[in-house]
C-alpha cells in the first residue's frame, strides 16, 4: 500500500504514515519499500509478531494478576479473564507452556491488608518454584518457650507460592509431608539443582484452602458476639475468620457470632471499624474495647 493509502484507511496524515513506518523498521518489523508505479510499503511475507514482544516475565505477571481481587471488584472479572485468554492464545506455543506452567505455581490473594512487603528471599523462592527445582532452607519455626526455635536447615520439594494477608509462603513438602512455611522467617535459601517432586495435576488454590482450614481448625479460636451495620457486614467478615451466625436485629443493623484467632485478633479487628460495631460479648472482650475507648477518649479530653 502507498502512504496516501495508508493514511486514508488510518485517518492520518502521509507524515504520520512515514514516521510510523521508519519507528516499525526501527522496532525490527520487517517492512520496506518497493519503488515503483506499482510500489508502495509491504510487511515481508509469513511474519508475525510475539505479541509486540511481550517477555515470560511480562506474561507471567499477567497471568498471575488473574488471582487478584480487583478486576471483580470494579465489575471487570469476566472482560478481565477474556483479555487473558486472547493474551495466552497469541504466544507461541513454547512461550505459552512455561508461563502457563509458571502461573499455575503462584497464587495471590488480596485481602484487607494490602499486598505483602518485599521478602529478602523472595527471588530465589520463586525462581525454584517456576524452575521445579528443590530448595534448602535455613528456616526459623514457632515453638519452644521463648515463642520460636532455633533456625534449622532442611530440604524441600516445593508446590507453590502464596501472597494472603500481607504475607508470602512457600507450600511444600518434606520427607513426603506437607509443610507451609513462611518466608519472612527464612533466614537463608540454596536452590539445588535436582528436580523437585510435584504432582503436575495440583491445584493450587485448592492445596492452599484445604492446609489453611486444617491450620485453623488446629489453632485456638474465640467467637464474639457483635451488633454491626448492614453495611459494614462485609468489612467485618473480611477482618475474621468467619461469621458463624447472623440475623436481622433492627433498622439497617444485624446481629452475628464471628470466629476470631484468638481474643488479641479480635480485640485488633474489632477496633479497626470503630464504632460501626458493637461487642455484645463475651463481656472481657467488651470491656477490654471499653478500655481502650477511655484511654483515647482521656488523651483527646
Amino acid at each position: 500500500m502507498t502512504a496516501g493509502e495508508l493514511a486514508r484507511e488510518l485517518e492520518v496524515s502521509v507524515r504520520t504514515v512515514l514516521r510510523d513506518v521508519e519507528a516499525l523498521s526501527t522496532a525490527g518489523v520487517p517492512v520496506y519499500a518497493e519503488r515503483g508505479r506499482d510500489g508502495g510499503f509491504a510487511l515481508l511475507p509469513g511474519f508475525t509478531t510475539d505479541l509486540t514482544g511481550l517477555t515470560h516475565d511480562e506474561a507471567l505477571a499477567l497471568l498471575t494478576a488473574q488471582s487478584r481481587a480487583t478486576p471483580d471488584a470494579l465489575g471487570l472479572g469476566p472482560a478481565f479473564a477474556a483479555a487473558v485468554r486472547k493474551v495466552v492464545a497469541a504466544m507461541p506455543e513454547s512461550a505459552r507452556r512455561t508461563a502457563t506452567d509458571a502461573a499455575d505455581r503462584v497464587l495471590v490473594r488480596q485481602q484487607w491488608r494490602g499486598a505483602a512487603a518485599p521478602e529478602a528471599h523472595l527471588a530465589v523462592v520463586r525462581q525454584a518454584v517456576f524452575a521445579g527445582r528443590r530448595l534448602r532452607l535455613r528456616y526459623r519455626a514457632r515453638g519452644g518457650p521463648d515463642g520460636a526455635e532455633p533456625a534449622r536447615w532442611r530440604t524441600v520439594d516445593p508446590v507453590g507460592l502464596v501472597e494472603a494477608g500481607g504475607r508470602w509462603y512457600l507450600l511444600a513438602t518434606r520427607d513426603g509431608a506437607d509443610r507451609t512455611y513462611r518466608l519472612s522467617r527464612v533466614e537463608d535459601v540454596e536452590e539445588l539443582d535436582e528436580p523437585a517432586r510435584r504432582d503436575p495435576g495440583t491445584d493450587l488454590e485448592q492445596v492452599w484452602t484445604q492446609r489453611r482450614a486444617a491450620f485453623l481448625a488446629a489453632r485456638p479460636t474465640t467467637t464474639a458476639t457483635v451488633r454491626v451495620r448492614a453495611d459494614r457486614r462485609a468489612a467485618l467478615a473480611a477482618t475474621a475468620l468467619g461469621i458463624v451466625a447472623e440475623e436481622p436485629e433492627g433498622p439497617g443493623t444485624l446481629r452475628a457470632e464471628v470466629l476470631f484467632g484468638d481474643a488479641l485478633h479480635a480485640e485488633r479487628a474489632l477496633w479497626s471499624l470503630g464504632a460501626d460495631v458493637e461487642v455484645l460479648g463475651p463481656e472481657p472482650l467488651r470491656a477490654t474495647l471499653a478500655a481502650r475507648a477511655a484511654a483515647v477518649a482521656a488523651l483527646y479530653h
